[in-house]
């Protein structure tokens, strides 16, 4: 379904009908993946030791460690239309130059979240960003979705969040709260913007189960060129799905948090993010959620040294780790 942003809102009385046709029948639901991807809330056995161990291993370590300085940051304001610029900002955020508009995915600058202390301070902050065109939200996640970064850059552009998500950021300061449901896509100028389903869960609480949670196709229909961030997921056949709607030139995929003390498969591990990008048929990878914050029980540096060490036993993708605050500039 493919709406156009500059023509085309969606009502309430949309929503009320979206909503009724989901409950309607959930096997049609499930039939298209809709139910499927979700992740159960339930511990595995053991999480009471698992998390014993994350604070003693992982938590208080990082809690008595200074926190390191940020490193130089670089992008260039001056990109080609055939060019696209990718810029990681630490853990899932990036910035996106495509199509002459540059976008936001899941900022994060927070030095805490809750008892998470950052590793670092952020390279690239709000103040140092050119002007934001459009923000995307990929889940609800307070690692993902996080209101005061939000507030530092929300100037009046439009934000597109999963269905569920729009009353989160409703008073944030954006012009307009787009919320998107599986497959839809949005055209926004020169670019297409498809909401994709991924395995995970989407509850920012525990009660708000109904929030949905993906990734993002974005492709310049000019040159044809696409990407795709992947948000949060563990590995599921519907990556082959994803690879079904448009070839992927870059995927930004998540490679940490893979031993959560619930023991819950809610992420990837290094090893199956190359699966799934091999899934995509992925011709360029960049890794992300790694390396910010000590949010599962892997040591903070283990997910892109296992990242390295499987893609360069690899000669199936072109593989780009970024330090946090850099830039990578790929053509066509």
């Amino acid at each position: 379904m493919l709406h156009d942003l500059n023509f085309r809102s969606f009502s309430q009385k949309a929503r009320a009908r979206r909503q009724s046709q989901t409950a309607q029948g959930s096997s049609t639901a499930s039939a298209n993946g809709h139910n499927t991807n979700k992740v159960g809330l339930l511990p595995s056995k053991g999480w009471r030791e698992r998390n014993l161990k994350f604070f003693s291993d992982v938590l208080i370590p990082h809690l008595l460690a200074p926190r390191q300085a940020g490193g130089e940051f670089s992008f260039r304001a001056d990109l080609e239309n055939h060019e696209t610029g990718v810029t990681w900002l630490g853990h899932a955020g990036f910035l996106l130059q495509v199509g002459g508009k540059n976008i936001l995915v899941d900022p994060v600058w927070a030095l805490w979240l809750g008892p998470i202390k950052r590793v670092s301070h952020p390279s690239l902050v709000a103040r140092s960003l050119p002007y934001i065109d459009l923000v995307l939200i990929t889940h609800a996640h307070f690692d993902h979705l996080h209101l005061p970064s939000l507030r530092s850059i929300a100037a009046g552009q439009p934000i597109i969040v999963p269905e569920g998500v729009g009353s989160i950021v409703k008073n944030c300061a954006f012009s307009r709260v787009i919320e998107m449901h599986y497959w839809q896509t949005l055209r926004v100028d020169t670019l297409d913007i498809t909401f994709t389903p991924t395995k995970h869960w989407g509850a920012r609480f525990i009660h708000d189960t109904y929030r949905k949670f993906g990734g993002y196709l974005i492709t310049e229909r000019r040159s044809g060129h696409t990407i795709f961030h992947c948000g949060d997921s563990s590995l599921f056949d519907g990556f082959q799905d994803i690879a079904k709607r448009s070839p992927i030139d870059i995927a930004l995929m998540p490679i940490g948090a893979y031993e959560p003390p619930s023991g819950r498969p809610v992420h990837m591990n290094p090893e199956e993010a190359l699966v799934a990008a091999d899934m995509l048929s992925a011709r360029h990878i960049v890794p992300m959620h790694y390396g910010t914050f000590p949010i599962s029980g892997e040591p903070i540096h283990e997910p892109v040294q296992r990242f390295r060490t499987k893609a360069d036993a690899s000669l199936d993708h072109t593989v780009h780790v970024l330090n946090e605050g850099r830039s990578r500039v790929f053509g066509r």
